[in-house]
């Protein structure tokens, strides 16, 4: 049971720390997608940090619940932090749920479910070699630098999904390897942890991760980037478990299955989600539906008046004076 609550309780600061980040990081300027200064630029915005504060508190609780439970079983419930950001961003924008919105939640739920329950994930298995650990690694850094290279050849909204996809990749191995740490601490000590290279690595893949996920909400709305985020994440966080942590699912015709349609359900219920309206676009957007339009989105004035409106007084203007003399040194058109 406790592992449900932290894994849960992750999943909520993460999707309202998604949702806040994404807010500040479309105000960053354009130029700073995939740059370092980008990180730098966001820090100077308080919501940018409140939004990584409850992002912080997230990865600390995944980690307590990693720590307690199969990264196979906590992956699919971390998945369901975009419900948490809907609640969020329906907040902010005032859109109510509707029948695709519970539809997605509705898919996601039963997916998870119905991975748990058909794979009943254990642990106890033992571990890979560091062969393994290498080739699991590299198979993941190497898919994350082709999706970023593949990303910059695209148009931006593409790019924003592309970008976000290779940062879940490397969440989810940050997932695995912070389980390998948390282990070796219980086990063996903060002196052996220090001596491995996997804590360094959790925090590599963490800093890449987070400039990959800000590039993408600073490139598109949310709903371009968090669910392909939300759908990779499990999914290699799951492969990398088994691949090199020991833990075990069922691997009977109908378990294997089951297991499949889970995974199948929970992507399309974070696409569902993910494309609701309640999940905002950009501040635009968002003003748009509080009745809060800048002047620069509207293409009008202060007082209602419109771009349109004002062109039409002034050709109304112009047609009621008398067209001016043809300029001296320009012949008149001949008859």
């Amino acid at each position: 049971m406790a592992v449900f609550v932290l894994a849960l309780s992750a999943a909520c600061f993460l999707g309202l720390g998604f949702v806040l980040q994404q807010h500040a990081a479309q105000q960053a300027p354009r130029a700073d997608l995939l740059h370092w200064r980008l990180l730098l630029d966001l820090l100077r915005m308080p919501q940018w940090l409140l939004g990584t504060g409850f992002m912080i508190t997230g990865l600390i609780l995944s980690a307590l619940a990693l720590n307690k439970g199969e990264v196979s079983l906590v992956e699919p419930l971390l998945a369901t932090n975009l419900i948490f950001a809907m609640a969020l961003a329906r907040v902010l924008t005032r859109q109510t749920l509707g029948r695709s919105g519970w539809a997605g939640v509705l898919l996601l739920a039963l997916g998870v479910t119905a991975f748990i329950v058909a794979g009943r994930p254990t642990g106890g298995g033992p571990p890979a070699g560091e062969l393994r650990h290498w080739l699991v690694v590299g198979t993941v850094v190497g898919l994350t630098l082709l999706l970023i290279s593949t990303a910059r050849r695209l148009p931006l909204f593409e790019e924003a999904t592309v970008l976000a996809l290779a940062a879940g990749l490397l969440y989810g191995l940050q997932d695995a390897l912070t389980r390998t740490t948390t282990q070796r601490l219980d086990h063996q000590g903060l002196e052996a942890v220090l001596r491995s290279w996997q804590p360094y690595a959790v925090v590599a893949a963490g800093v890449v991760g987070l400039l990959l996920v800000q590039s993408a909400f600073e490139a598109a709305p949310l709903r371009m980037s968090l669910p392909a985020l939300t759908a990779a994440q499990p999914i290699t966080g799951i492969a990398c478990a088994v691949g090199f942590l020991g833990d075990r699912l069922r691997v009977t015709p109908g378990a294997l299955a089951w297991q499949a349609a889970g995974l199948v359900a929970i992507v399309v219920g974070v696409v569902v989600i993910g494309r609701h309206p309640a999940l905002p676009g950009t501040v635009g957007d968002t003003l748009e539906s509080s009745g809060e339009l800048p002047d620069d989105t509207t293409g009008g004035t202060t007082d209602g008046t419109t771009d349109g409106a004002t062109a039409d007084g002034a050709a109304e203007s112009a047609a009621d004076d008398p067209p001016a003399d043809p300029p001296a040194d320009r012949p008149a058109d001949p008859d």
